[in-house]
C-alpha cells in the first residue's frame, strides 16, 4: 500500500512539474512573443523583423501605425523612416513574396480592420496582374495558426523549440546588443551585393523566343486582380493610395520578350492603371522606362531585385511628382515602357550577346 501511495505521489509530482514547465515555456513565448502574435514588443525590446511569413501578420494586427508600405520582396529594402519623415506618418511594412494581389489585399484587410490608415504605398509587380486572384498563404505552407484568430491552435507556436531557443535569444540580442534599426524591417540588402556580373550570372536566358502572345491572354485574371485592388480603394476613401510600377532591370524585359509576354503585360498595366485612376484617392507612378536606372545592371542582383538606392530614388520621384500617370497621359507613358522593351531587343541587349555575357538555359532544362 505504501509503495502504491508513493507511486501515486510521484506521478502527481511529475504531472505538476510537467504542468509548471509547460506554463513557463508558454508564458515565456507569450511575453517575448518574437512573432508578435499577441502583442507589440514589451520589456524594452525592439521590433526585430526578419521573417515576414511569420511576423508580418502579427505586426499588422498589434502594432501602432497609420501608413502601409505594401508589396513584394523588392519593397523590403525601403527604410520606413523615409516615408515617416516625408509624409508625417508612422509606417509599417505589409510584405508578401511575389506580391500576389490577393495576398497583399489580405494583408490590407488585416491592417484596416483595427487601424485608421492615412497612406498606402503599394508596389505593383507586373507579374502580379496575371496571377491567380486567390490567396496563397495556406497552399505555400505558411503557419496558418498565426494568421487565424483561433487561440486554441497556437500550440505549435507556444511550445516550439526553435522559438524558445533561437527566435527569442535572437530578438533579445538584437534589441540590446548592436545597432539593429527597426526601420529596416525585413531588409535583406545588407547581406547582398549588386553588380552587373551578379545580375548577368543569375539570368539564365532561354534559348527560345516564343511567338508574342495575344495581348488579351491574361485578361480574365487581370480583371479579377483589378477588382481586388479597386475594392480596397473604394472601401477606404479617406486613405490615399500611392501605387507604382517598379524599376525592373532590362534583363527582366528581355526575359518577358523571349517568353512572348510583353504585349500582354503592357495591356494589363494599362487596364489596371485606368481602373485605379478613376478614384480621387489614388495616384499612380511608373518607373519602368527610366533607362538610366534600368540599363545600369550594377543596380541589380538579378533580373528584378535592385539596391536600396533605387527604392529611395523612386520615393524621391514620387515626392517630386515625377513619372506620375494620369488619365490624360497613362497610355502614352506606358507605351514608352513598350518602346523601351523594344529598344532592349533592338539595341541594348546586343552588347551582352556580342560579348558572350549572357548565360543560356539549355533546351533540355
Amino acid at each position: 500500500m505504501a509503495k502504491e501511495n508513493s507511486s501515486i505521489n510521484f506521478i502527481k509530482k511529475l504531472f505538476v512539474m510537467i504542468l509548471v514547465m509547460m506554463v513557463l515555456v508558454a508564458g515565456t513565448v507569450f511575453v517575448f512573443d518574437p512573432f508578435y502574435h499577441y502583442h507589440k514588443p514589451w520589456l524594452g525590446l525592439k521590433a526585430v523583423l526578419n521573417d515576414k511569413e511569420y511576423q508580418c501578420i502579427g505586426t499588422l494586427k498589434n502594432f501602432d501605425y497609420d501608413a502601409l508600405i505594401v508589396g513584394s520582396s523588392v519593397m523590403e529594402n525601403n527604410d520606413n523612416s523615409w516615408f515617416d519623415s516625408a509624409y508625417g506618418v508612422t509606417s509599417i511594412k505589409a510584405i508578401r513574396s511575389y506580391g500576389a494581389t490577393a495576398d497583399l489585399c489580405y494583408l490590407l484587410d488585416t491592417a484596416f480592420k483595427d487601424h485608421d490608415i492615412k497612406y498606402v504605398f503599394y508596389n505593383i509587380d507586373p507579374s502580379s496582374l496575371s496571377q491567380e486572384p486567390e490567396t496563397t498563404y495556406e497552399s505555400t505552407g505558411c503557419p496558418m495558426y498565426l494568421y487565424d484568430d483561433n487561440p486554441f491552435n497556437d500550440v505549435p507556436y507556444l511550445f516550439n523549440k526553435d522559438v524558445l531557443l533561437e527566435k527569442i535569444p535572437y530578438q533579445v540580442a538584437n534589441s540590446f546588443v548592436g545597432d539593429y534599426n527597426e526601420n529596416l524591417s525585413y531588409n535583406w540588402a545588407k547581406w547582398k551585393s549588386f553588380s552587373k556580373e551578379l545580375a548577368l550570372g543569375l539570368y539564365h536566358r532561354s534559348t527560345e523566343v516564343v511567338d508574342m502572345m495575344d495581348e488579351t491572354v491574361y485578361d480574365e485574371k487581370a480583371n479579377a486582380n483589378i477588382d481586388l485592388l479597386v475594392s480596397q480603394v473604394e472601401a477606404h476613401p479617406d486613405t490615399e493610395f500611392i501605387f507604382f510600377y517598379p524599376s525592373y532591370s532590362m534583363l527582366w524585359w528581355d526575359m518577358s520578350y523571349r517568353a512572348g509576354e510583353t504585349d500582354a503585360i503592357i495591356r494589363c498595366e494599362k487596364e489596371m492603371t485606368k481602373a485605379l485612376l478613376q478614384h480621387k484617392n489614388v495616384k499612380v507612378f511608373c518607373f519602368q522606362a527610366e533607362e538610366e536606372v534600368i540599363t545600369n545592371l550594377d543596380n541589380y542582383m538579378d533580373t528584378i531585385h535592385f539596391s536600396p538606392e533605387i527604392n529611395k530614388r523612386m520615393l524621391d520621384h514620387i515626392l517630386a511628382g515625377e513619372y506620375e500617370l494620369t488619365l490624360d497621359n497613362y497610355e502614352e507613358e506606358i507605351d514608352k515602357v513598350k518602346a523601351f522593351s523594344d529598344k532592349v531587343q533592338n539595341e541594348l541587349i546586343g552588347y551582352y550577346e556580342d560579348n558572350g555575357l549572357l548565360n543560356y538555359k539549355a533546351e533540355w532544362e
